[in-house]
């Protein structure tokens, strides 16, 4: 896959999943800017050693005016996003009852808002220049619910259903829209998960196991780079007809 001449914007992608994703689409020759918090640097010099310097904005997802502010850097600097992939997400695990008001509101902000605040801003130019991918990152829990995730398993429904949406406004462009649905990948969230495990005086090796045994019948985690090169399969040609996909790469989760 070649992408020299695209420029790709990934939310959420200093860490986890959505630096797999950049880095991919890096190699391929895009020139990336990325988006999110924690060890940025790092981030940056790991993308100039796949592909070219990138570019970054810092804005917080769950604020349309700095998503705004995002769009029209992309727009000055770089002459707009070919390839908007929308990675970043919050999580957040309670009961229904006792799910905090405020983390339903920030999940739905920053899961699903924001994923509708970046198209938005990103298809006028995509049909300008006749050509566009938009990947949304959502979950296998966007295709099935489990407990205690109820803002999450809801905005990733949602951000399936806006691809679709996305997808049927654009059947007849060179744009696609679709959704990758991963299951458990080892990023920073899940390791919250096995880390609660740990906390209550399971092993840490059992616990990880544990988490995989419920869900994932592969008992292995997905890895970014194997999400990376399904994203890259998303911007080629060969998948020019796939549009508004939901893309499970889940080892077995949904089959069963």
């Amino acid at each position: 896959m070649k992408l020299q001449g695209k420029t790709a914007l990934v939310t959420g992608s200093t860490s986890g999943i959505g630096l797999g994703l950049a880095a991919a689409l890096a190699a391929a020759g895009a020139h990336v800017i990325l988006n999110g918090f924690g060890d940025i640097e790092r981030a940056k010099d790991h993308i100039a050693s796949v592909g070219q310097a990138p570019g970054y904005h810092a804005a917080d997802l769950s604020d349309p005016q700095q998503i705004g502010d995002m769009m029209d850097y992309v727009n000055r600097e770089f002459g707009g996003a070919d390839i908007l992939v929308n990675n970043a997400g919050i999580q957040h695990v309670a009961k229904v009852e006792v799910f905090p008001p405020e983390q339903w509101d920030a999940i739905l902000a920053i899961n699903l808002s924001s994923v509708f605040h970046t198209s938005r801003l990103a298809l006028p130019g995509m049909r300008e220049r006749g050509w566009g991918r938009i990947i949304n990152v959502a979950s296998v829990h966007g295709l099935v619910a489990s407990k205690e995730k109820a803002a999450y398993v809801a905005a990733k429904h949602g951000v399936i259903g806006l691809t679709k949406t996305i997808a049927l406004e654009t059947a007849r462009t060179a744009i696609t829209c679709n959704a990758i649905c991963p299951g458990w990948v080892l990023t920073p969230l899940v390791q919250q998960q096995i880390d609660r495990r740990i906390a209550a005086g399971i092993d840490p090796q059992q616990a990880q196991d544990d988490l995989l045994a419920e869900k994932q019948p592969s008992q292995a985690f997905v890895t970014p780079e194997q999400l990376g090169e399904l994203a890259l399969f998303l911007c080629s040609d060969a998948a020019v007809q796939v549009r508004g996909a939901a893309w499970n790469m889940d080892g077995g989760w949904l089959a069963q």
